[in-house]
């Protein structure tokens, strides 16, 4: 799906030392994936994830929204900062309003992304099987 280039240049990839000290601050100290995550990371605590929902149905539709949950959850400001984060390595940062608008195209690699925002607590983690989970980040992983 073509993206307009004002709106990549919004989609900026973090360098990898930097991709990895976001991770290493925000994610996880030892693990380097979702499927890495360790019980004192906050991604697998208990209670930090509060619903569930589908994301392939709407990603398979016509229409370009986010699923209703997703946006009710992440109720944001088009300016705020937010980071896609698939691995330790890779890491994109743009705008709210750039992901809301192009949120398709960063599920073209599905592998447990967890989508984050600079100074909030809501988060959403994408899985493989069309799925998400929303959840509260816990204030000390912010």
């Amino acid at each position: 799906m073509p993206v307009p280039t004002d709106d990549l240049a919004d989609i900026r990839p973090l360098a990898d030392a930097d991709a990895q000290q976001f991770w290493r601050q925000h994610i996880s100290k030892e693990a380097t994936h979702a499927t890495h995550f360790m019980n004192d990371d906050w991604p697998a605590r208990n209670g930090v994830w509060t619903d569930q929902g589908e994301w392939q149905v709407c990603w398979e539709s016509e229409s370009a929204e986010l699923p209703e949950l997703i946006a009710a959850h992440l109720s944001w400001e088009d300016n705020t900062i937010v980071y896609f984060c698939h691995t330790s390595s890779h890491v994109l940062q743009t705008s709210w309003r750039t992901f809301k608008k192009h949120w398709k195209n960063f599920l073209f690699y599905d592998d447990e992304p967890i989508l984050i925002g600079k100074k909030r607590q809501q988060v959403v983690r994408f899985h493989s099987d069309g799925t998400f989970e929303l959840g509260i980040r816990p204030a000390e992983s912010k």
